[in-house]
């Protein structure tokens, strides 16, 4: 292709009298306006001359929406996202029959001429009189491209378009004024490279690469002379000549375009009575984007991963920045998840509870140390039809989640640790009858609950006295409820906020009432997860990330969510947490939960009438908490079928805990076991 090199800038007058040369006329007949040239250049000259001048004389270019992809720890694709299926690429890339097809059905004399074509002008002139209506237009390549940039720069705003593309003079004096503009600052090649990038080609795709892919699965810079020739011709009406839906008039299209070739010798006519020989052969890629394509249960990771992007500070300071940001695309999101640990993490959800049951298993698996969520998946699988779900169950309804569910016993540890951190010892012992009215106690604003109720545990024969580790072991309620008013609701409450409970799930406030402590707020695995991290990291809370990394299409980088570690409570006291969850596993309620070949501590949790049941626990390398519950009001889990198993009674322990384990040990195959960190516990009868 001929190189143009760009021109010295014309004068303002000398870019007038090529405006005037046309702006009226191409404008008027553009638009089906039948004036007289005298009329039409007497009358409005001076207001046309006005209008050109006062526009701004930089042409803006808005960055293209392109695809964006989201990727695993590992450099796995998850799902390509976009608003505009557009990949850009430099013209090198482009084939250069593709770029002869374009130019020789939509503007052959683009290399002859500046922004405005004159004698194209006269020629759509003539004809357009002849027949008696606008049969032809004069807009020329980079006036298109103009045009094309409005339309961008309206994004997803139907009306904002429309008025992109009205075939007013005002609209015309623009694409006029910035044609010049370009013209002058811009190789022919290049203009020609950016027009192939933003055009529509129809099938939900923008620009060449898009489309060749679209159509022929095959890079832009592959495409064949009968392949370039048909999606030259789309251009000019993508749907009239859509060759999915209507191959007779595509053909047919694409056969014009192949005989302007060979009439402005870029083909030979041999070659152009070859190529209208063969038949149109398609090879269609339907356009797959979005988390719904994500594989192995990540499209609610995917999901989350956008919400990230459009509510973190970090990419945006403003919502309209971040929702610009993720709709001018073009990214490379790197993400914390592991492959690995999804897929068993998936395999456990769904042969633990299947995906037409009632109720739902769902889990979250996050690393001590760094925050980074290396999986998360529900049995429902992502969607919109029968047994399918666009709500992610592990997060709240702010990052497109659910309500949460209540956690029951799981909350029991942060109360350990409150107490512990307040100076309470493991071995303090209570009498922890089966039955007995709620402790008075206070919460920080100083509200005051007198004794009250009742408070009972699980079992009659599960009486007391017990110090803290049989407690947790047993999950006592009665000496939890005497723990928590002992060591005050105001810290216990504290506790969990300096663990990242701050709201429920709904985004309403915590509820710090007695009944904390039994896990009565509506909390989200992934939270909870987190809190169990905490415990195996030694006492230090990490804010929970999913993104590693984004690059720009430029290749620069974005900066992204960092991971917020700090100790919230002593290396001791988590210690002690853990020794205490080790019995919980070893010898307690959580012993179906146990692994066999590595150190791991947890906590069960049930709820009122068994509607959920929880199992949260850790190992040195990861902590996740699993939770099964009814998706419907919900029921309770009592006599359903769960994974083609009847439920007779549901206890964390039997049945979110080999959900938990079987995660775990698939996620950790392979890798040694750690140790984790004990400390000496009182012996029984001690309250030392």
């Amino acid at each position: 292709m001929p190189f143009t090199h760009p021109r010295p800038p014309a004068s303002p007058f000398t870019r007038f009298l090529k405006f005037l040369g046309v702006s009226v006329l191409a404008g008027g007949m553009a638009a089906g306006l039948a004036l007289p040239v005298a009329g039409a250049l007497g009358v409005g000259a001076k207001s046309a001359a006005e209008s050109f001048n006062n526009l701004p004389d930089v042409f803006k270019t808005p960055p293209l929406s392109q695809a964006s992809q989201i990727y695993d720890a590992d450099g796995g694709l998850i799902a390509t996202v976009y608003d505009r299926d557009r990949t850009v690429i430099p013209g090198e890339q482009i084939a250069p029959v593709m770029r002869k097809a374009l130019v020789d059905i939509e503007d052959n004399r683009f290399y002859q001429h500046g922004a405005v074509d004159l004698q194209g002008v006269l020629r759509a002139l003539n004809k357009n009189a002849a027949s008696g209506a606008v049969s032809q237009g004069a807009s020329t390549l980079t006036q298109q491209y103009v045009k094309n940039v409005f339309v961008e720069q309206a994004g997803s705003d139907q009306k904002a378009v429309l008025e992109a593309q009205r075939q007013t003079i005002g609209r015309k004096i623009q694409e006029l004024r910035y044609a010049i503009e370009l013209e002058q600052t811009l190789p022919k090649d290049q203009i020609l490279t950016n027009y192939l990038n933003i055009t529509f080609f129809g099938e939900q795709a923008y620009g060449i690469e898009a489309a060749a892919e679209r159509y022929f699965s095959v890079h832009a810079k592959d495409l064949t002379l009968p392949q370039a020739a048909l999606l030259a011709g789309l251009v000019q009406s993508p749907s009239m000549y859509d060759p999915v839906t209507n191959a007779r008039l595509a053909k047919q299209r694409r056969d014009t375009v192949l005989n302007k070739m060979a009439q402005y010798g870029s083909i030979t006519a041999a070659q152009a009575r070859q190529a209208i020989a063969v038949p149109i052969r398609l090879k269609v890629s339907k356009p797959r984007q979005g988390c719904i394509t994500a594989q192995h249960g990540e499209g609610f990771f995917c999901d989350y991963v956008h919400r990230i992007v459009l509510t973190d500070p970090a990419f945006g300071r403003t919502a309209t920045d971040r929702r610009a940001l993720w709709s001018r695309g073009g990214l490379q999101i790197h993400t914390t998840l592991s492959p690995k640990a999804q897929n068993a993490l998936q395999d456990s959800v769904t042969s633990h509870a299947y995906t037409t049951d009632d109720a739902a298993a769902v889990m979250s698996l996050v690393q001590p140390g760094t925050g980074k969520i290396v999986a998360m998946g529900q049995s429902r699988d992502y969607g919109l039809g029968d047994h399918q779900t666009e709500i992610n169950l592990n997060v709240g309804t702010k990052m497109g989640g659910g309500l949460g569910f209540p956690t029951g016993s799981t909350f029991k540890p942060i109360v350990a640790a409150a107490a512990l951190e307040k100076g309470t010892s493991p071995g303090q012992q209570y009498p922890a009858p089966y039955s007995m009215p709620w402790p008075a106690m206070s919460d920080c604003a100083g509200n005051t609950y007198p004794e009250n109720g009742e408070v009972h545990n699980d079992s009659q024969s599960l009486t007391g006295p017990f110090a803290m580790p049989d407690a947790m072991a047993q999950s006592v309620n009665t000496y939890f409820a005497q723990l928590e008013a002992d060591t005050g609701l105001c810290d216990v409450s504290k506790m969990a906020n300096a663990l990242g409970i701050t709201a429920q799930a709904g985004g309403t406030k915590l509820q710090v009432v007695p009944s904390l402590t039994l896990g009565s707020n509506d909390l989200t695995p992934l939270e909870m997860a987190n809190v169990y991290a905490t415990f195996a990291n030694h006492g230090t809370y990490c804010t929970p990330v999913a993104i590693s990394a984004v690059t720009k299409p430029d290749g620069g980088s974005v900066a992204v969510p960092q991971a917020d570690c700090h100790q919230v409570m002593s290396a001791e006291t988590a210690d002690t947490v853990t020794t205490m969850l080790l019995g919980v596993v070893q010898d307690g309620t959580g012993k179906p939960a146990g692994l066999t070949d590595r150190d791991s501590a947890g906590k069960t949790g049930t709820t009122d009438e068994s509607k959920q049941v929880w199992f949260a626990g850790y190992t040195p390398e990861l902590a996740g908490a699993a939770v099964v519950s009814d998706t419907r009001s919900p029921h309770d889990l009592d006599g359903q079928s769960i994974g083609g198993n009847t439920v007779g009674q549901a206890f964390g322990g039997t049945l979110a805990g080999p959900v938990w384990r079987d995660s775990i040990e698939g996620a950790l195959d392979g890798q040694p076991a750690g140790t984790l960190t004990t400390t000496a516990l009182p012996g029984p009868g001690s309250s030392d």
